[in-house]
């Protein structure tokens, strides 16, 4: 796939999944924006990139803040024009116990997590209509449809993302804007090598995900051969959430 000269922006870009998304864009020609809270991620993987002669800008911003969150957006067209492809990526998991969490802790997921991709998209949007169309991916979780205990605001959160992926897919329709959302499930960040054999066999894939499972995933709904798929949700993660558990 060719996203030569594509804008895109990735929100929570410094590390993990959203490095991935990052790079597999950079690597496929496109103009990449990093924005993220972690400026030393964000400049260490913006020289990476640079290194190998792609076009990127690490911007800091804080999603959580609708200014901020502006700001980024306004950034990025200032740097490499409108933007073409914006991936909500940036994301906090909290989990606190139910009679212990707060308005407070409340609202830091949500405003981050949820709050924080409709100010985004909406930014975002505006230069997409301009520019003739574009397309928008919401990073949600397998945790928006099913859940662990104490984990209320970050599957609302994520359930938020679902209902916002369909809400916008219909509203930006006209404007040729495409709007999906990706669920991952157990996505690995850290030192794959260090998993056991008994969390790949919890999978019908046989192994765990990684990074570049989802930057894959990416690329193929950003891919415009694609744009028959809007409003959807992509669950990607080895099959777990349609395994059938029963305690013997």
């Amino acid at each position: 796939m060719s996203f030569q000269d594509k804008n895109v922006i990735v929100t929570g870009g410094a590390n993990g999944i959203g490095r991935a998304i990052v790079k597999a864009f950079a690597e496929n020609g496109a103009n990449v924006i990093i924005a993220d809270v972690d400026e030393t991620a964000g400049k260490k993987l913006e020289e990476e990139i640079l290194k190998n002669k792609h076009q990127t800008q690490f911007i800091r911003a804080d999603i959580s803040d609708p200014e901020s969150a502006k700001t980024m957006v306004q950034d990025a067209y200032d740097k490499f024009g409108p933007v073409d492809i914006l991936i909500n990526n940036a994301g906090i998991s909290e989990f606190t116990p139910f009679f212990d969490l707060d308005i407070e802790g409340w609202d830091r997921v949500i405003n981050t997590n949820l709050r924080g991709a409709f100010v985004c998209s909406q930014a975002c949007a505006k230069g997409m209509k301009e520019n003739g169309g574009g397309t928008i991916i919401n990073i949600a979780s397998t945790r928006a449809l099913m859940s662990e205990s104490n984990s209320e605001a970050y599957a609302a959160s994520k359930g938020g993302l679902l209902g916002l992926t369909h809400s916008m897919a219909a509203s930006l329709s006209l404007n040729k804007i495409t709007v999906n959302a990706i669920s991952p499930g157990w996505i690995h960040t850290g030192d794959y090598n260090k998993l056991r054999e008994k969390d790949h066999k919890q999978h019908f894939s046989q192994r765990v995900g990684n990074p570049d499972d989802i930057a894959r995933a990416c690329l193929f709904l950003c891919d415009p051969k694609n744009n028959f798929i809007t409003g959807e949700n992509l669950i990607i993660d080895g099959g777990m959430t349609r395994k059938m558990i029963y305690e013997g």
